[in-house]
């Protein structure tokens, strides 16, 4: 972890500054004067990002082992489902400067020079792969049915074409994606609290765990056994490939995007995992339990709502 601090602190500091170079416009005066500013300028910020890492460290220290028992929800207080959040939120900074160098300008090339059909096919060939593995997660959660139809739509597809086009779903065998971490929280498992990590972004203790195994079973990881290079760089084309999917939609976070992606994550996980379990899934959107509150308060005091559309059509009448 101290490596890890080092490491955000160096790539912040890239992405923060950016000496001009034009010694040829100035005055050896004034670009001597420019160096000592840009100088005192990196010190401070140094400064800064040491000072933020000590608050950060000592604000760890308040964790208690009931803390990382917590079964995070996005309904829940700040505390309660995100108490690594002075941690997390440097490595979302991380995160955010290394998506900003380097992952959103790639995603933005690649889907400007890849054809939309040609990103299409090699994304549904990526799910295809995956299919097995769905497979395998179904049935430890106990649903053969539901593993029988994913290991339909991997068989159809791939004799079809080669997994690079989807008309399994033409005959009603719809895709469900799954994970090792959904799997674990259809048992029950708690999540833990909430975690970013680094690259990855956002996780939870349980769904870190689920990331590891998921890794393992990989197909890639088997096919390309003996080519290490192949199998990373695709790896990195996946990401880009998913970083692209996002580049129309990542406006629409305003305000924290840090509490805004935190919250997302959490609502969807609890969604997946109580659809699957047969469970009514809890609402997406937070703001829907306060219309639900008020609409339970109207139920219960139904007086109350006749007296106030009295008033209102006394007001209109007295108009």
């Amino acid at each position: 972890m101290r490596h890890f601090h080092y490491i955000w602190a160096s790539f912040l500091s890239l992405g923060l500054i950016s000496p001009v170079f034009a010694q040829d416009l100035v005055a050896p005066s004034e670009a001597q004067n420019t160096s000592e500013l840009e100088s005192a300028t990196a010190q401070t910020q140094s400064a800064q990002h040491t000072n933020s890492r000590l608050e950060v460290l000592k604000e760890l220290k308040n964790i208690k082992a009931k803390d990382l028992k917590v079964d995070a929800s996005a309904t829940q207080p700040e505390n309660q489902k995100d108490p690594l959040q002075p941690l997390n939120r440097q490595i979302f900074a991380f995160n955010e400067v290394l998506d900003r160098k380097v992952a959103r300008p790639l995603a933005i090339q690649y889907k400007e020079k890849v054809p939309n059909e040609v990103r299409g096919s090699y994304r549904q060939f990526r799910k295809n792969l995956g299919e097995p593995w769905n497979a395998v997660n179904q049935l430890i959660q106990g649903r053969p049915l539901r593993a029988a139809e994913s290991l339909g739509r991997f068989t159809v597809n791939t004799l079809t074409t080669l997994g690079f086009a989807d008309p399994a779903r033409r005959i009603g065998l719809y895709v469900e994606e799954e994970n090792f971490g959904t799997t674990l929280g259809y048992y029950g498992i708690s999540s833990g609290p909430y975690l970013v990590l680094p690259v990855f972004g956002p996780s939870t203790f349980r769904d870190t765990l689920g990331l590891i195994v998921d890794g393992q079973a990989r197909p890639q990881k088997y096919i390309l056994e003996d080519h290490d290079g192949v199998y990373w760089g695709e790896q990195m084309l996946g990401g880009i490939d998913a970083r692209s999917q996002l580049l129309d939609i990542e406006d629409v976070l305003q305000g924290d995007k840090y509490a805004a992606i935190r919250d997302i994550y959490l609502q969807r996980k609890s969604f997946s995992i109580a659809e699957k379990r047969g469970l009514e899934p809890e609402t997406m959107f937070i703001e829907d339990d306060q219309d639900s509150n008020e609409d339970q308060d109207q139920q219960s005091n139904p007086d109350s709502s006749n007296d106030e559309i009295q008033e209102d059509d006394v007001d209109t009448t007295t108009k």
